[in-house]
């Protein structure tokens, strides 16, 4: 997710650079007085709340602001991010955005300043005056409005510039300039952010042998917890130990790898991949998570690594195919432990059901998610994912 704070003083281009990062990058436009505007003109209860205050001649509180931005937030899940013009406007807003933020399992990722000199400012609106016909473009108003927005800013802009995100450019260059300027900003920003995959379906799916596919062509490191805890038991070591000791406890119920093991052991494995990426881009998640539980342990291990999730695709195969699938596949080689009796795979299907499904529509409501037909030859599906994702990744980056 790609979050950005733009910042600059009257007549330094601000609307048309706001304009450009929106479509651009698909980000959703958060301007605390438009956000205000229809909130009042839609009759919410929020709006309503701010209506009377204004009425009676108050300033719509911090508490008010707040809430119109979270909730504009969690109810635009399909942008790539948010571009916040003039907020925060005080140094108490810059905490409240930076506790948002961590709320909604997020943060910001550069403040851009679009710096221009006090007397270029001035000339610039009083030329834009004569055409206008705005009554606040004289002088003394300008005067007055550039002095309220510097004394305002300035702190607000040394917090980010104390928190290391913080970035300015010369806002005396012409449009083009400013906005080559802008997007190597952003470009830089983006370079940093993992790309983090979580591949939903049923049993039987595809989800394995498509994640793995997918994690090649993109340079991303495939997880699949029943692989990771395979794997670190055969190596034998400690944490491998104590594996082996959990599969002779019978911690395998229905056949499951990894569906009852301890979530510490499971995080202490997708910790390795976080330390040992390698070069990969990020990372795709298939079995993981499993439940609501592992979907807060996710988003709360990505948070701490300065990332987020940035796609969630559901592969999805009617039920009745699925069953086919697992049960011509327990008549093969490749059959897996799980896949021994019919009974074995209703259980898995079931499983599903009951604790992943609720994990999916909190993705869906979170993030926005992609439903992936998985009918079809392997190719096919393939690249009705690899499309979606690369379409994905061309707007983000």
């Amino acid at each position: 997710m790609l979050n950005v704070a733009l910042f600059g003083p009257p007549g330094a281009g601000k609307g048309t650079q706001s304009e450009f990062l929106i479509k651009k990058y698909n980000l959703f436009y958060i301007s605390t007085g438009d956000l205000l505007r229809k909130e009042i003109a839609d009759g919410t209860k929020i709006g309503e709340e701010a209506k009377s205050i204004i009425a009676q001649g108050g300033l719509v509180s911090d508490e008010i602001i707040v809430q119109i931005i979270e909730k504009s937030i969690t109810d635009n899940p399909g942008y790539n991010g948010f571009l916040f013009d003039g907020f925060p406007r005080t140094y108490i807003q810059a905490y409240i955005l930076e506790g948002l933020m961590i709320k909604l399992n997020t943060q910001l990722n550069c403040l851009i300043s679009i710096e221009l000199p006090e007397e270029e400012s001035i000339q610039r609106l009083l030329n834009r005056g004569k055409t206008s016909g705005r009554s606040d473009d004289n002088e003394t108003v300008i005067r007055t409005r550039l002095k309220e927005y510097y004394e305002k800013t300035i702190p607000v802009l040394q917090f980010y510039k104390e928190k290391g995100i913080y970035q300015s450019v010369d806002g005396r260059n012409g449009i083009e300039d400013v906005k080559t300027d802008i997007t190597k900003i952003v470009k830089q920003e983006l370079s940093k952010s993992l790309l983090n995959i979580v591949l939903f379906g049923y049993p039987g799916s595809g989800r394995s042998s498509q994640g793995k596919a997918l994690a090649k062509q993109f340079d991303l490191e495939f997880i699949a917890t029943g692989e990771l805890l395979s794997k670190e038991a055969s190596e034998n070591t400690k944490l491998g130990k104590k594996i082996l000791e959990l599969y002779e406890k019978g911690m395998l119920e229905h056949g499951i790898i990894g569906q009852n093991f301890p979530d510490d052991i499971v995080v202490q494995l997708i910790e390795k991949k976080f330390q040992n990426l390698n070069g990969a881009k990020g990372f795709i998640f298939k079995g993981f998570p499993r439940t609501l539980v592992q979907s807060y342990i996710l988003d709360g291990l990505l948070r701490k690594h300065t990332s987020s999730i940035t796609k969630v695709i559901e592969i999805e195969v009617p039920i009745l195919e699925l069953i086919k699938r697992l049960e011509i596949r327990s008549k093969t080689d490749s059959k897996m432990p799980y896949d021994e009796s019919m009974s074995t795979i209703i259980k898995r299907l079931q499983y599903h059901e009951e604790r992943t499904v609720p994990v999916i529509k909190k993705y869906t409501e979170l993030h926005g998610s992609t439903i992936i037909s998985g009918e079809g030859t392997f190719d096919e599906v393939y690249k009705r994912i690899a499309d979606e994702i690369e379409f994905g990744f061309k707007n983000l980056r």
